[in-house]
C-alpha cells in the first residue's frame, strides 16, 4: 500500500526547501549584496537551507520521515526502509514540490531572481579551475556526509531523536558554508533540477548531471554502509 499523505509531506517540505532556499540566495547576492559571494551571502545562504531543512525535518519527519531529496529516498529504497512504489512516489513528489517552489519564486521575482537563476546551481566554479570531476567528487563526498548523519541519527534506533533535525539541518549548513563557493552545494537532484528547468537557460542543463550522478552515488554509498556496519547492528540488538 502506498502513502499517499507521505508523498504530499515531501512536496510541501521540498518546495519549503527549494523556495526559502533560492530566496536566501536572491536576498544575499542581489538585494542585500553587491552581486558577488560575500562572506555575509554565503552565511545568509548557508542558514536559509539549513533552517529550511530542519524545521522540515521536525515538522514532516514523523510523516513521511522527511526525505526532501532523492539522494535520500534512493538509499532508503535500497536499504529497504521504504518501498519501491512509495520511493518512486517520494521522488516524484520532491521534484513537483521543487518545481512549484521555483516556479513560485520566478513570478514573485522575475527581475532580480532571474539575476541569480532562482538559485541554480552552475557547476565547477574558477576556484575548481572549471574541473567537472572535482565537482563531482565534491558532491559525492558532501552528500556521503549529509546521508551518514540522517542514517545515524533519524534511522540508528539508539540516536537522540530529540535532535535530529537540528543535526541534519546543522549538516546542510556545513555543507552550504564550504560548498557553495566550489560547486554550490547541491547534494539534492530536485533542488538544482527545477532553476534549471524554469529557467530554460542552456548552461544550466550542461552540468545538470553533476547534481544527479554525485549525490546519487554519494548517498548510496553512505545508506548502504551506515546500514549494515551500524544501523541493523543496533536493530539486531534490540
Amino acid at each position: 500500500m502506498v502513502n499517499t499523505r507521505a508523498w504530499l509531506a515531501e512536496a510541501i517540505a521540498t518546495f519549503a526547501l527549494v523556495f526559502f532556499g533560492p530566496l536566501s540566495v536572491i536576498l544575499a547576492v542581489v538585494v542585500f549584496g553587491d552581486g558577488t559571494l560575500s562572506t555575509e551571502a554565503i552565511i545568509m545562504i548557508s542558514l536559509g537551507h539549513g533552517g529550511a531543512i530542519a524545521l522540515m525535518v521536525y515538522a514532516f519527519g514523523h510523516v513521511s520521515g522527511a526525505h526532501i531529496n532523492p539522494a535520500v529516498t534512493i538509499p532508503m529504497m535500497i536499504t529497504k526502509r521504504i518501498g519501491v512504489k512509495d520511493g518512486i512516489g517520494y521522488i516524484l513528489f520532491q521534484i513537483i514540490g521543487a518545481v512549484i517552489a521555483t516556479a513560485t519564486l520566478a513570478v514573485l521575482f522575475p527581475e532580480i531572481g532571474k539575476q541569480v537563476l532562482w538559485g541554480a546551481h552552475g557547476g565547477p566554479s574558477d576556484i575548481l579551475g572549471g574541473s567537472v570531476i572535482s565537482a563531482v567528487v565534491l558532491e559525492i563526498i558532501f552528500t556521503f556526509f549529509l546521508v551518514t548523519v540522517i542514517f545515524m541519527t533519524a534511522v540508528h534506533k539508539k540516536a537522540p531523536k530529540s535532535v535530529y533535525g537540528a543535526a541534519i539541518g546543522g549538516m546542510v549548513f556545513l555543507l552550504h558554508l564550504i560548498g557553495v563557493p566550489l560547486t554550490g552545494a547541491s547534494m539534492n537532484p530536485a533542488r538544482s533540477f527545477s532553476p534549471a528547468l524554469i529557467s530554460g537557460d542552456a548552461g544550466l542543463w550542461e552540468v545538470q548531471w553533476i547534481y544527479w550522478i554525485g549525490p546519487i552515488i554519494g548517498g548510496i554509498i553512505a545508506g548502504v554502509l551506515m546500514t549494515y556496519i551500524y544501523v541493523n547492528k543496533s536493530e539486531k540488538e534490540e
